[in-house]
């Protein structure tokens, strides 16, 4: 066989330098062809008969190729670029004896309803300072639909705003709106108010979830990175809230009362993006996710549950073996979740003991999984503190763990669905959240759902948001409750 001369070397750099316009004009995978192609006939025409160069030629074109499919199969990730939180006008706060005060003035409540709702005001962890909608000032509450969507267009339009100026955003560039709101679907939905609001483009992908329960914010966010997995280059805003006007008891049954003393006001927006610029600019990465339910149970499905009592009064009813469906719930959910997050020490020992448990001393603790190993902030339901402290002992946080949902309670009551981000505001309030850290938010409904996102702190959370709910108060924080 003939020997490659430097003269060989000098025409196939040649060759190669002509070509190389091509790939301005071609996609990848062609011009990657063209290339073997075009080496393949110069070492024909050059009489190169070395089999290694063309077995390298080849392997090397495959390689290539099988990388790049892979590669281009594989969706971009996910960026939370920023959110807002709704913080309600002074106006509108309620403390205990207003509250009291104005539920003794209702015909519809009697002594025995007013005294259980005045116990359970003390023992909630609610302070002074939450909020309810002018509809429920009144006397009697004004919970017709009018009044709904005054109270939906209160709280959506001011995070709505707050969020496209943080971010620099028109509503226009926005291609997916997701609303969620548990208690009330008017016609046309909420997202459409949205949208015609802010006159948002035609070809927008919006949807409205409704029945969730206080999970349907979770699920929002992990819809709109479903979605944004199918559709590149493209950003979602999902707005969170409940409406409390249309959730308000007017009857006398203990267990629908305590839904008028916990929920409070409260509003959140979540922007989400796909597009490479966005690494840059986002506070979060998503980067796990993960949705179960017990709804087949009937235990978990009759928890909580929305009814008319005796006397057709609807409302929603919150039975006595709501934590132990929790908890039942949570056991399976965070077994899963644990598979996909946890290091396999952890797994490893939270299976010997459950194979230990069965086989050898039934009397035997399972061990928990130790999160903290790979999450360094929780964002927990802050649907009042024995649920907060149930799901604590479930995975054995500590007092600094809870404490954002436990001050979050305190200072603005169950926010349902959009609870999870005031407890994120915090931390950021406090500048707890450093590059790196892991954040788990866990989100829990009716039914009962479960639903988790992991987020990753793309950059130093240390700027001062003057707009943040918390802005004028977090110095005061944490108390004792």
């Amino acid at each position: 066989m003939a020997a490659i001369s430097q003269h060989d070397y000098g025409l196939l750099f040649l060759n190669l330098i002509n070509i190389l316009p091509l790939s301005t004009m071609l996609s990848k995978p062609t011009f990657f062809a063209f290339i073997i192609v075009a080496f393949e006939a110069l070492f024909i025409l050059q009489q190169w008969r070395h089999t290694i160069f063309h077995f390298l030629l080849l392997s090397y074109f495959f390689f290539a190729i099988k990388t790049y499919f892979l590669k281009s199969k594989q969706p971009r990730p996910v960026y939370l670029v920023d959110f807002s939180c709704y913080k309600p006008p002074s106006k509108c706060k309620v403390p205990f004896s207003s509250f009291i005060h104005h539920a003794s003035m209702i015909e519809a409540f009697d002594t025995e309803s007013v005294e259980f709702m005045a116990k359970t005001l003390v023992s909630s962890g609610l302070s002074q300072e939450t909020y309810l909608p002018p509809a429920l000032h009144c006397i009697p509450p004004k919970t017709h639909d009018r009044e709904s969507i005054n109270e939906a267009q209160m709280v959506l339009f001011p995070v709505m705003d707050e969020l496209l100026s943080k971010t620099k955003l028109s509503p226009h560039d926005i291609d997916i709106l997701i609303v969620n709101c548990s208690g009330f679907c008017p016609s046309p939905s909420l997202s459409s108010i949205i949208i015609n609001k802010y006159s948002m483009k035609s070809d927008i992908k919006s949807y409205n979830l409704s029945g969730m329960g206080c999970s349907a914010g979770t699920i929002g966010v992990d819809l709109a990175q479903n979605l944004l997995k199918t559709h590149e280059n493209k950003t979602a805003i999902v707005l969170s809230t409940e409406i409390l006007s249309t959730g308000w008891y007017s009857g006398i049954e203990k267990p629908k009362l305590i839904l008028n003393c916990v929920f409070r006001m409260g509003g959140a927006g979540i922007l989400l993006s796909n597009k490479k610029q966005a690494e840059n600019t986002s506070k979060y990465k998503l980067i796990h996710s993960l949705r179960t339910q017990r709804a087949y149970d009937d235990t978990a499905y009759y928890a909580v549950y929305r009814e008319e009592d005796s006397r057709g009064i609807l409302g929603v009813t919150f039975n006595k073996d709501l934590l132990q469906a929790v908890s039942e719930t949570l056991r399976s959910h965070i077994t899963l979740l644990g598979s996909q997050i946890l290091p396999f020490t952890e797994q490893f020992f939270h299976v010997i003991s459950i194979l230990r448990k069965k086989l050898i001393d039934k009397s035997a603790e399972i061990y928990t999984p130790r999160f903290k190993t790979v999450v360094q902030h929780f964002c927990l339901p802050s649907s009042g503190k024995p649920l907060i402290r149930e799901v604590a002992k479930g995975l054995n946080l500590n007092g600094r763990n809870i404490e954002p949902a436990l001050m979050t309670l305190h200072r603005f009551g169950n926010q349902s669905s959009s609870s999870w981000w005031y407890e994120l505001g915090y931390m950021e309030g406090k500048w707890r959240v450093k590059k790196g850290d892991k954040i788990w938010v866990l989100g829990l409904g009716t039914g009962i759902k479960c639903c988790s996102l992991v987020l990753e702190c793309l950059r130093p959370i240390v700027e001062d948001d003057k707009e943040s709910p918390w802005s004028c108060c977090i110095q005061q924080y944490p108390i004792q409750v």
